[in-house]
């Protein structure tokens, strides 16, 4: 899973052909990663990357737009080599990806730069989701999908894939009739995140924590990403997805089970990918009962972020006024293995909270010397994994408060990976898109996670659906619903961010 030059073939010869290439994820987000790759001298020799939509006329105002968007996404720190070799390798094709003729002019362009039909091609799906089987079933049509001599042919897709079980199996379903499961690359960004790659190691390449991580140790797991931000311009798509399925169904439940999952037997892609899975089986309720004594939901209402006054979710555009769609989820699962038998895992999602943070908090259980129980009980000890925006992690332990005679205070170890100035992490999709080159899928879901996932989450939103919520029950500002810290408060835990 590391950037390396040399996992990259000499001469290697590959398309990146971008479905919504004029988009806002191309913008932002793909062609930053291509030239950071470029800059780094990470993407291999001899590729490009060819640019499908309909916002720009031509090849020179579709470069234009991209050199804006790199100045914005680096500051205005655009290196104009790194940026000459970049505009070389990038074309553009106006055109509507619904239309028949679209895919004619794309194989006949593909043609005349490999005309033996033997280079490697990259399908990007940067589209809504609703075009994903329009996209493979044209391609499918036109032969672009099969290839006539040694190259390959990868899809990646954006999430949401799907927008519950049976849509999910359905859209599986026609992609795997035109592109077989190990050429399919879900993206997860999350997993693309440096210190979620960090897990493991941090789990498995320390003696430390190995021992000691199982249900004998630790009290609680908490899993928590926040932000402060509405849903901007994405009104549409989130009164279709809310907080649960738009956040709970990928990126918590993928952190979840790199927490959880029993060590791998090599740190191969299938290895990890079985054992993951093993965990996304095993989940079960928190509670007994009505999926409201485990599953707390919210809906953010007018308040103030950072000084600033904010509208409510129902008053965002392209949002119904009546809306019972969810803004934050809080949920206790528990798995059921032997490992982690009666520990909790307490997931926290939500917009229009303080902070933009996502963090993992591992609290170990409060097993003190009774000695020390007398007055006030020490902090219990925290292993906290950082991974946004602040990169690291810490070991909260206690210790002699210096001067006292016997107070105890909170101590950290604290190690922060992109606080040193000049010390960049890899951004997600840089990661992403040089693993989807190189053909490694480790950083991707394979079909039977998004499966499993969405037969827990289903449960959660036919309940939902069929019980409206009282909303909004939550400021703006505020850190969410009064339930969701009642559902720790019940048996004395609090959540730790």
């Amino acid at each position: 899973m590391l950037l390396r030059k040399s996992d990259l073939k000499k001469g290697n010869n590959f398309q990146f052909i971008i479905f919504g290439g004029t988009g806002d994820l191309a913008h932002r987000k793909l062609i930053p990663a291509f030239y950071n790759l470029l800059d780094r001298d990470l993407s291999g020799e001899d590729f490009s990357v060819i640019g499908i939509g309909r916002r720009s006329e031509n090849r020179e105002e579709y470069l234009n737009s991209l050199y804006s968007s790199l100045e914005e996404a680096l500051s205005g720190k655009v290196k104009e080599d790194v940026w000459d070799k970049l505009k070389q390798r990038v074309d553009y094709i106006k055109a509507d990806f619904k239309e028949s003729r679209t895919y004619e002019d794309l194989k006949d362009y593909l043609n005349k730069i490999d005309d033996k039909g033997e280079g490697d091609r990259i399908f990007y799906l940067a589209v809504a989701p609703n075009f994903f089987d329009l996209i493979v079933d044209k391609l499918d049509e036109y032969d672009l999908a099969t290839s006539s001599g040694k190259g390959w042919r990868r899809l990646v897709i954006e999430k949401p894939f799907g927008h519950d079980l049976e849509s999910a199996k359905r859209l599986n379903k026609r992609i795997t009739q035109v592109f077989s499961e190990e050429n399919i690359y879900r993206i997860d960004h999350y997993l693309g995140k440096e210190m979620l790659q960090s897990i493991l190691v941090i789990r498995f390449a320390n003696l430390l924590f190995e021992p000691i991580w199982n249900n004998r140790y630790i009290d609680n797991v908490q899993i928590i990403s926040t932000e402060p931000y509405g849903v901007k311009d994405r009104g549409r798509y989130y009164e279709k997805a809310g907080a649960l399925k738009d956040m709970v169904q990928n990126h918590m439940f993928q952190i979840l089970s790199l927490i959880a999952m029993e060590p791998p037997a090599q740190m191969e892609t299938k290895d990890i990918r079985d054992e993951k899975v093993k965990i996304l089986k095993s989940l079960i309720e928190g509670e007994d009962g009505e999926v409201d004594s485990w599953a707390i939901r919210g809906q953010y209402g007018e308040g103030e972020i950072r000084g600033e006054k904010v509208i409510s979710y129902r008053d965002e555009d392209r949002v119904d006024n009546s809306s019972n769609t969810d803004t934050f989820a809080a949920l206790k699962v528990l798995v059921d293995n032997l490992r982690w038998s009666g520990v909790p895992f307490y997931i926290k999602t939500g917009k229009r909270l303080p902070e933009k943070v996502t963090k993992v908090i591992i609290e170990f259980k409060s097993d003190f010397h009774p000695a020390f129980l007398k007055g006030d009980e020490p902090r219990p000890n925290l292993l906290v994994i950082k991974v946004q925006p602040e990169e690291g992690v810490y070991l909260q332990f206690n210790a002699k408060e210096p001067g006292s005679d016997a107070q105890i205070i909170p101590v950290k170890m604290d190690f922060c990976q992109n606080c040193q100035v000049g010390l960049n992490s890899p951004e997600a999709y840089e990661r992403l898109i040089h693993n989807v080159i190189l053909g490694d899928q480790t950083l991707f879901t394979r079909w039977d996670e998004v499966e499993y996932a969405w037969r827990f989450i289903d449960k959660i939103a036919d309940y939902w659906n069929e019980n409206k919520g009282d909303f909004p029950n939550y400021r703006a500002g505020s850190v969410g619903p009064e339930e969701s810290k009642e559902l720790l408060e019940m048996e004395g835990r609090r959540w730790w961010d």
